[in-house]
């Protein structure tokens, strides 16, 4: 693994560099919130900042996306076409616990049997630069309790770590040192900068004083479906869908046919298990017909499904579901209650 120091007034300009010539998606300033946007001239990528509001995953996975379209004839249709592949691009700024949902989302989308072709191609065309939270910070974060860390590399082909003066560079992977001759002749980091990494790490862990059980639920979680206390969680619960469209790990989504006279298009577009429509069957027939059924599925695919289908859990701690939450429903105080039982 290459390292290299790179002067902290000098970031915003190399990346604003790369996005001369290539596809450059980077958090921003807009109005009161920090988004991931497409980085256009003008536009200032932000290299110090909290977290931003969505998660980079709509990058890879759109919040909608256009999957063929066709001409609709007297008998039959006419496949017109599918979406080209996509550009090689830089996703800039991203946090570990962001870079971590890459890696729980290509179990789903990149798996050998059913292969998402749209999610994959993005995927390998994408070069992802980190920026680490040596200063973790929200006091909402739990990364560390769902298999993440603050300064983690998980996911990404560049971390980068704020040492004061200088951003030291980690090039991780093989996009990642690709992505270094583009910037330039660096200096190279040497063993005192990973010396002080080390440090900065143990501090940031140090600094996430929310904990809660993690995979030490999964063995309630296995024997208690019908338990009384999935009752006592979604009272308040407005079915809004803010958790899972704010969620870096959330995949779940919807595809509909739209025909204007003749010419059609197949859509996938995003969908959230707390929507009523979310089950509802064409027989008519929905399984899960209240908010407590819907709220147990959405904690149990998190904490109990995908750690039975990937041993990992579906959550990296971000705490965007706990932050933005308008009844302020609370995915650890969740956990930490089951822990009780």
């Amino acid at each position: 693994m290459e390292t290299r120091l790179i002067k902290k007034d000098l970031l915003a300009g190399l990346i604003k560099g790369l996005a001369q010539d290539t596809l450059v998606y980077a958090p921003v300033q807009d109005e009161d919130n920090v988004l991931f946007k497409v980085l256009e001239k003008g536009m200032e990528p932000l290299t110090e900042y909290d977290n931003t509001k969505n998660a980079p995953k709509n990058f890879f996975f759109p919040q909608q996306e256009t999957l063929m379209r066709y001409l609709k004839k007297e008998r039959g249709s006419e496949l017109l076409g599918v979406p080209g592949v996509t550009a090689e691009a830089v996703l800039f700024g991203v946090r570990p616990c962001d870079a971590r949902s890459f890696v729980l989302l290509d179990n789903i989308f990149d798996d050998p049997q059913y292969r998402d072709p749209y999610y994959v191609d993005r995927r390998e065309k994408t070069t992802i630069i980190s920026i680490a939270c040596t200063r973790p910070p929200y006091t909402a974060c739990f990364c560390t309790s769902v298999g993440g860390h603050p300064l983690s590399s998980e996911g990404v082909d560049v971390s980068l770590i704020d040492l004061g003066d200088n951003w030291l560079a980690e090039f991780v992977t093989e996009k990642g040192e690709k992505l270094m001759k583009k910037l330039g002749d660096l200096p190279k980091g040497d063993e005192q900068w990973a010396s002080k990494k080390e440090a900065l790490a143990e501090k940031a862990a140090g600094a996430i004083t929310t904990k809660i059980p993690g995979k030490d639920i999964k063995p309630w979680l296995d024997e208690n479906f019908d338990h009384p206390f999935w009752d006592t969680i979604h009272a308040s619960c407005l079915a809004c869908g803010t958790c899972t469209y704010l969620c870096p790990t959330c995949h779940c989504f919807d595809i509909t046919d739209e025909i204007k006279k003749s010419d059609g298009r197949r859509v996938r577009s995003w969908d959230s298990c707390m929507y009523w429509l979310f089950t509802h069957e064409t027989s008519g027939h929905n399984p899960r017909t209240s908010q407590k059924q819907r709220w147990r599925q959405r904690f149990m695919h998190k904490f109990k499904y995908f750690v039975d289908n990937f041993d990992a859990i579906a959550c990296v701690g971000c705490g965007r579901c706990v932050m933005y939450c308008p009844v302020n429903i609370d995915i650890r105080k969740i956990a930490q209650d089951i822990s009780k039982l």
